[in-house]
């Protein structure tokens, strides 16, 4: 019996629209908040201790980024969302981790989700839910737990190198997504060595016995990378056709940056999708040809004792000058010939990996 599965949507069956439940796994997270408020002459760098800290930062002239991790706080998520006005459904979307990527624009908002990717230490992918919120003069971001791939951002405001601290707050969204769809390249090059890493497996003709799970184990990895990066293709041409104030026109040509890469992202995948469609098929026609390998020395073994075992069914054991016959112990040394080449059969055929 494989693994039971649990069905995620089952706790919003009946529920009214706009109910916040958290369907993730990590419940256990603190709730931990980071602000970054700046312009192009100071940046303040907080840790807030209450969600209650953030309110402050709606209605200030800089630009600020809330960064909020731990999506289980359900009560802290609603205090936010009120004080920012976000739509009960936006905060649904927010809660549920199993959220296709999506844009959906507002009068004062622009929400925005999407999946984080990256491999850990094992290389096992990590697919994480990430939610936006572009107000005009702030951005709030939502992850389930903290760890992320925004270092670079963080840094780069703190330096205030390049043009991120003298934009305003949809260049600092711009910024956020370039850093996920950046991590999504590191994702593809190492799906990429792996199907190669498999390929060269093959071509070798040393073939494990957990091959065919390692192929199936990669299939299911690049559907859910799939699932991940091609709505974001949606998601930025949304953005470059909107008319929404809240994107100036000077901040279009980065989002079209984004685009370019999404879609070379988007062949990439579809081009590693068909490798692994090939190696199950160079996968299995290898095992038949291995099959056939075997059965052709099975089929030489067993036509060279066809005549051999004619002539002994002929004349059987009906001449008179066998000697064997009247030794003592024949019948035993007859066992003890047929156990060793027994033994020497399954050792032969282990050895040739025929079973």
């Amino acid at each position: 019996m494989g693994k039971k599965r649990t069905s995620k949507y089952k706790k919003h069956v009946g529920k009214s629209p706009g109910t916040l439940i958290y369907t993730g796994d990590k419940t256990a997270q603190k709730l931990f908040i980071e602000s970054f408020d700046y312009n192009p002459e100071f940046i303040n760098e907080l840790e807030l201790e209450f969600i209650e800290d953030a309110f402050k930062f709606k209605s200030t002239d800089s630009i600020t980024w809330i960064n909020i991790n731990g999506l289980s706080h359900i009560d802290e998520i609603e205090k936010i969302g009120a004080h920012y006005n976000l739509h009960p459904l936006v905060l649904e979307d927010i809660v549920n981790t199993s959220q296709r990527p999506k844009i959906d624009e507002y009068e004062n908002y622009i929400f925005v989700s999407l999946k984080m990717l990256y491999y850990d230490v094992d290389e096992n992918i990590t697919i994480e839910q990430v939610s936006f919120v572009l107000g005009k003069n702030y951005v709030l971001t939502f992850q389930e737990s903290e760890g992320d791939v925004f270092d670079t951002v963080r840094e780069r405001l703190r330096a205030g190198k390049g043009r991120i601290r003298t934009m305003g707050s949809d260049y600092l969204l711009y910024a956020l997504i370039d850093a996920v769809v950046d991590h999504y390249y590191i994702v593809s090059e190492t799906m990429g060595n792996k199907v190669e890493d498999l390929e060269d497996v093959l071509f070798s003709g040393n073939i494990k016995e957990d091959l065919s799970q390692q192929v199936l184990s990669l299939k299911k990895e690049l559907l859910k990378v799939r699932r991940s990066i091609f709505p974001l293709r949606e998601i930025i041409s949304r953005i470059l056709k909107s008319d929404n104030t809240l994107i100036h026109k000077k901040t279009i040509q980065f989002y079209d940056d984004v685009y370019d890469h999404i879609i070379q992202l988007s062949d990439s995948i579809d081009i590693y999708r068909e490798m692994i469609w090939s190696l199950m098929d160079m996968y299995m026609t290898t095992i038949s040809n291995k099959m056939n390998e075997v059965m052709k020395v099975l089929t030489i073994i067993a036509t060279i004792f066809i005549p051999l075992t004619f002539i002994a069914g002929i004349y059987g054991m009906n001449f008179d000058n066998m000697p064997e016959l009247h030794f003592e112990n024949s019948y035993f040394i007859l066992l003890g010939i047929m156990f060793v080449i027994f033994i020497g059969m399954v050792y032969y055929f282990k050895r040739m990996k025929w079973f």
